[in-house]
Formats: C-alpha cells, sequence, structure tokens
C-alpha cells in the first residue's frame, strides 16, 4: 500500500538573505521540524534564487551527494579540486564530497538573478575520495518523456553518484500521459514540478509542489498542463 507525503510549495521554509532567496523543502539551517527533516536519502531540496553578481563564498561539505540543477541564469563553480566551470539550464552538476571538499558557487551575471535547484542526497559509501562532473542534456529530447539524468552508474545516461538513485527530468504537453517504472522496487519515489500542474498516482500538483511516494512499483504521471517535472527515485534505508 502507498504511504504519500504531500509538500505544497507554500509549506515549505523560506529564507531572505537578501542576495539570496532560498524555498526549503526539508528542515536546512535554521528551519528545523522533526516531520520534514528528509524523505529516505534525500535530505536537502532548496529552490534558491542568487542576486546578480552575489554567490555562496568557500564553504565545506563531506560525505554528501550534492547536485545542482540549473533553472535559470548562469552558475558559476569553483572547488577545492581545481575545478572551474560555468553551469547552465540543460545541466546538471554532482559532487560527490566525500572526505571533503571547500567550493563557491556564484552568480556569474552581475545584472539578472540565477535560480537552481540544490539537492543533497546521503552517499552510500562514507570516505570517499571527493569528485565532480556536469553535463549538458538540454540538447536531449525532454518532451514528453522522462530523460534519465543521474543513476549509480557510472556507464548509464547521465551523471553518477553514490547512491542508489536515479533522476529523471521530463518536459510534458497538456494532457500527456505515461508511468516511471521504478528501477529497484525497494526504492521511493519523491516528484518535484518545476513547473506547470501534474497529476501523480491521481494527486494533483501545482508549481514547486512535491510529492512523496512509498511502496510502490510505478508512478502515473498526466499533465493537467503544460508542466515541467523532476522525478527522483531513492533509497527509503541506504
Amino acid at each position: 500500500m502507498e504511504q504519500n507525503i504531500l509538500h505544497k510549495a507554500s509549506s515549505r521554509f523560506s529564507a531572505d538573505h537578501g542576495w539570496l532567496k532560498s524555498a526549503q523543502t526539508f528542515s536546512f539551517h535554521g528551519h528545523y521540524d522533526p516531520e520534514r527533516l528528509q524523505f529516505g536519502a534525500l535530505r536537502v531540496l532548496n529552490d534558491d534564487t542568487v542576486s546578480g553578481g552575489k554567490g555562496f563564498g568557500k564553504h565545506p561539505h563531506d560525505n554528501m551527494e550534492i547536485i545542482s540543477i540549473p533553472l535559470g541564469g548562469t552558475l558559476e563553480h569553483q572547488d577545492s579540486m581545481g575545478n572551474s566551470a560555468l553551469i547552465r539550464p540543460g545541466e546538471i552538476q554532482v559532487m560527490s564530497a566525500g572526505t571533503g571538499i571547500y567550493h563557491t558557487e556564484y552568480n556569474k551575471d552581475e545584472n539578472e538573478p540565477v535560480t537552481f535547484l540544490q539537492i543533497w542526497l546521503y552517499p552510500n559509501q562514507l570516505n570517499v575520495t571527493p569528485r565532480y562532473d556536469q553535463q549538458n542534456f538540454g540538447q536531449k529530447d525532454k518532451h514528453n518523456k522522462l530523460l534519465q539524468i543521474l543513476s549509480p552508474d557510472q556507464d548509464d545516461e547521465g551523471v553518477w553518484i553514490y547512491q542508489n538513485a536515479w533522476f529523471h527530468i521530463g518536459e510534458f504537453d497538456k494532457d500527456f500521459k505515461t508511468e516511471y517504472q521504478l528501477k529497484d522496487n525497494t526504492n521511493d519515489v519523491y516528484v518535484f514540478v518545476i513547473d506547470g500542474e501534474v497529476e501523480v498516482n491521481g494527486q494533483l500538483l501545482n508549481k514547486r509542489d512535491g510529492y512523496g511516494i512509498r511502496k510502490a512499483s510505478v508512478v502515473n504521471l498526466q499533465a493537467v498542463s503544460k508542466a515541467k517535472i523532476l522525478v527522483m527515485e531513492v533509497p527509503e534505508k541506504w
């Protein structure tokens, strides 16, 4: 039997630091709710907007899989592994923090904001050698299909991480129907609506709503309007 959890966009924690506006699905920094710590291995889902020319100064991470998906603007990345990169919409960035890294993230544009999803997953291996990867999926077909952008297999489509997780992104026309078949039936699924309206197993979701589905091998999706969604399959336990 499915055990579902609905996170409306309006229920997210809100942080406004002037240069940074962040809507946080799960407890993060100064916001704490014991009922909203995580969804399985999915620990952080932040919807961040950074003002022109501003950003996150050098700060550390360890033993976390960190994924960034830009939605608008250009994000500039530098890290202690020697990586320097620009990340734009249509790309995905991943860092396996492992034994420890330092990095910075800045808005490359002085005048326009950058918006991106910051996602953290607990890894299934601790103290690995830190690594960085970035891929462009913007030219691949996401129209009325679910495109895989992340997996646990470095030889599979998209980036890879140290976790038994798969991410898919799709852009659907109004009334389009499809289903997501889990790769591992012991996993759970979290659907995040980037834009538009979607029915997920009969539950209506609006823009920036999230819906966690447990104990289901198939997830049915129907676009109520033109929509863009992110489907995250993650372990309940790891």
